[in-house]
């Protein structure tokens, strides 16, 4: 979701990050025990993680993604699933008459300025027990103008994700910051040099850095990262 105009957003971070999928593969092992087999997927995009999610043993996955120019490739990407369902509109309770096991916010909700009130209105759409999944970029001082220019209004600390879940009716499960390694990057490149993403060099990133860090970083969950990946549970 972008917060100047959803409707004709197709940013670049989001076809750079297409190249990312042994990335969104480790996102995904960390949610996988929580999604249970109803599943929304808010800010779907293109559907590139939507496809992963259905490589899983869910029943149903409703993906809504407010973009016209987006939307079309969402279709497309779940047109031969069954279990999936593609909504072009913003998430709303009066979208959809489903309660859902789980909920994802996979890169999305720092684009929501009011982030407090769209976790408040997710809540109702959740099934007791169910879970909040979030995964976002972290370190306030990170931000970039590559933060900007894809509509970012924010980066997380651990603090203010927990407190922001917490408030919206939420009990913590896991809280932890994710890819230690990609801060250095990152911050050489986007926040001193102020270069653009590029497919390539995620992608390379992607083959040469991720495999690794995800062994280490199950072992050793790191004090700090480039973002931060929250589960919640309906309180």
């Amino acid at each position: 979701m972008c917060p100047n105009n959803v409707n004709q957003y197709f940013g670049k971070d989001l076809e750079a990050m297409s190249f990312a999928n042994n990335y969104h593969r480790w996102i995904l092992s960390e949610f996988l025990p929580y999604l249970g087999s109803s599943v929304a997927e808010v800010g779907a995009g293109v559907g590139n993680f939507s496809s992963l999610i259905l490589e899983t043993n869910i029943n149903r996955l409703v993906t809504f993604e407010p973009s016209r120019n987006m939307y079309p490739l969402l279709q497309e990407a779940l047109r031969t699933d069954k279990r999936a369902k593609a909504i072009n509109d913003l998430f709303d309770n009066e979208n959809t008459n489903e309660c859902f096991d789980s909920v994802l916010y996979v890169n999305v909700l720092e684009h929501i300025e009011d982030d407090a009130s769209e976790l408040a209105n997710v809540r109702d759409a959740i099934a007791p027990e169910g879970h909040l999944l979030i995964f976002v970029p972290a370190l306030p001082w990170l931000y970039s103008e590559l933060d900007r220019q894809v509509g970012h209004f924010r980066r997380y600390t651990k603090k203010n994700l927990i407190e922001l879940t917490q408030r919206a009716g939420f009990s913590v499960v896991k809280a932890r910051y994710f890819d230690v390694a990609g801060i250095i990057p990152w911050y050489i490149n986007f926040t001193l040099l102020k270069n653009s993403i590029s497919g390539g060099s995620v992608s390379l990133y992607d083959r040469l850095v991720v495999p690794t860090m995800r062994v280490i970083e199950g072992l050793v969950p790191p004090p700090v990262g480039k973002n931060m990946l929250l589960v919640a549970r309906k309180a």
